[in-house]
């Protein structure tokens, strides 16, 4: 199961990649393409060519993780609504959530929050209530 930490960034690859590159590979193409640190505990996406694959890459305390995921039908939905740095796409982790459980994102909705942050003011009561001072 993966977790991704509230602290981590997500970074998708927009290119598919070689799927024989296993973790320096995967590292490489984080650190040369991407211009970021694969070691700063960000999650690192990328797909196979016909995108029936996942590779996600994770540094965590003292060395690398690999998660392999392969589709036995289907493949993964394409990020085409998301601005994209270089050759990567920044997800939110809900989105790869539902990346990962077959959404579609073209179609996803998401709905605006309803809990606005709860503002409790000082009343001043009229008559015979003083407020303490």
């Amino acid at each position: 199961m993966l977790s991704v930490p509230e602290s981590a960034r997500i970074f998708v690859a927009r290119d598919a990649v070689d799927f024989r590159r296993q973790f320096d590979g995967l590292a490489g193409i984080a650190r040369d393409e991407f211009d970021m640190d694969p070691c700063s505990g960000h999650v690192f996406v990328f797909f196979n060519k016909r995108r029936d694959r996942i590779k996600i890459l994770v540094f965590e305390h003292s060395g690398f993780w690999l998660h392999y995921k392969r589709l036995e039908r289907g493949t993964f939905d394409v990020l085409v609504d998301v601005d994209h740095v270089d050759g990567c796409v920044e997800v939110e982790a809900r989105r790869l959530r539902m990346l990962l459980d077959g959404l579609d994102l073209r179609c996803a909705k998401f709905r605006r929050h309803f809990a606005d942050p709860l503002r409790i003011e000082r009343r001043r009561h009229g008559g015979g209530r003083q407020e303490a001072s």
